[in-house]
Parts: structure tokens; sequence; C-alpha cells
């Protein structure tokens, strides 16, 4: 049985500003494989709100150029007003565009990045190629994405929670099994160099988990539904709150790194 979620996958500014906290170290990992050299031309694909087109302007300097592009033209309003804030926004552009039609011409960019963006694309294999496109001969492309398959939270209603997690990746995100994918795609898009990292995500805070992975919006539209039961749901809760208070709540997830060279 299928939710029909209203905005399935979305999430909001603060939401952003709160992941970045978590995942400032794998950001940074993306920067360094990008191997950007001052004066350069690099892309973020599916920018949100500046988070990492404002650390790249640092990287490629005020004679380099930094382009990010998202759909939500909200995001890209607040991504410019940051830009403007922090001083770089003479080199650092964003603009409203569709990842799997980049409005720009090939062999464009030295370097392009794209991170957690691939999960809620019905076409990543055409968001790769439209990368690829854009980036000269001898460039990098760099995705990181989530592997929303190896989500677990540890509890002793094993069953319950199987079925939980399988449902959130189904029903919250377009492509929750994105991050396995990567290598793949990179492969067969015939990309040099192709190198793979998987980066655990550990959570020992029931409440952080909660909002990190939009567990409220999540149970309310399943349990809507009816694809799961009041009564399994509160034995979670249950296990999951006892677990935070005696400071033993523990879950996690992979995110996978990808990088590779345009031939």
């Amino acid at each position: 049985m299928n939710i029909d979620f209203q905005y399935k996958g979305y999430v909001d500014t603060k939401y952003l500003d709160t992941a970045q906290k978590l995942l400032n170290d794998l950001k940074q990992l993306t920067y360094e494989r990008m191997h950007i050299q001052p004066g350069q031309k690099v892309l973020d694909v599916g920018c949100g709100p500046g988070t990492d087109t404002i650390p790249l302007a640092q990287w490629v300097g005020k004679l380099g150029q930094v382009i990010g592009v998202d759909h939500d033209i909200n995001m890209i309003e607040e991504a410019e007003k940051r830009a403007l804030k922090s001083g770089v926004n003479a080199w650092v552009i964003h603009k409203s565009a569709d990842a799997v039609s980049l409005p720009y011409e090939s062999d464009y960019f030295d370097s392009c990045r794209c991170e957690r963006t691939y999960q809620h694309l019905h076409d990543p294999v055409a968001a790769l190629s439209e990368m690829a496109r854009v980036t000269k001969s001898g460039g990098w492309i760099v995705v990181l994405d989530a592997d929303w398959g190896s989500l677990s939270i540890d509890t002793s209603e094993i069953e319950t929670e199987r079925r939980y997690t399988r449902l959130f990746v189904q029903q919250m995100l377009n492509n929750g099994f994105s991050g396995r994918q990567l290598y793949r795609m990179f492969k067969q898009r015939g990309l040099a160099e192709v190198s793979v990292q998987m980066c655990g995500v550990p959570l020992t805070d029931y409440a952080f988990a909660r909002q990190l992975w939009i567990m409220d919006r999540f149970e309310s539209e399943a349990m809507a539904s009816g694809v799961i039961a009041v009564g399994d749901l509160n034995r979670l809760h249950t296990d999951w709150e006892q677990a935070n208070d005696n400071g033993a709540f523990f879950a996690s997830m992979s995110m996978i790194l990808v990088s590779g060279r345009k031939p």
C-alpha cells in the first residue's frame, strides 16, 4: 500500500541547517574529492540555501566562480541572501534549474558536486549524465548520497522496526536506495578513476533522530493510511524512549561517497 505524501521527501531550510552540523566532515570530503584549484568554476547541484556554495567560495577564491542550482526558488532566494551576507556574492551565484536539464554548455565547469539530492530524483541517471556533460574533460564529479536501506534503529521490537524502516524508505523518498546505486552509475557512465567510500552516520539522541529523519511526518501519514498499527508504533516509541532515558538509544545509516574523473 502506497502513501500519497503531499511533499514527498521535501525538507526546509531549518532541516538542512541541522543536517549540516552532523555531516560537516563528509561535506569537507566532497570538497577535497573535487580537486579544486583557485580560479576554477565549480557547480553544486541541489544547492539548497547555499549550505555548500558559500564554503566552496573559499576554495575557488575571488578569481573563481561557484554556481549553485536548485529547483526550489525559495531555496535559491535564501542562498542569494546568505551569499550576500557572507560577502561572497561577487563570485557565488544561485539559479533555479532542473538537475536533469542543466542550463549550461557542455564542458563548462572544472568540477561538479551533488549531495543528498539523488535520493529525491526519479531519474538520477539523467542527473549524473548532465553533471558529466557540463564538466570539462579531466574534471571531477562527486556525489554523496544516502542508502536508506541501511537505516537501523536498535529495539527489541525487531520485526516491527524492520517493517517501519522499509516503509520509511519506500514512502518518504523517490529514490531511497540512491547511495548504493552510485558506484554502478559512475562506472556505466564511463567515468575514470572511480572511487567509493562508505561513511557511517550514528545517532545516539532519540529526539535528534526523529528530527533528522522526519519521523513525525512519516508516522502521521503512515497511521492515517493504516499501514502501521497504533499499537505497534506505541511499542516502538516506548522501547526507543526507554533506551534514550537510559542513555542507550542507537540508530545508524550509511552515506556513500563516489567520485570520478571525466575522460
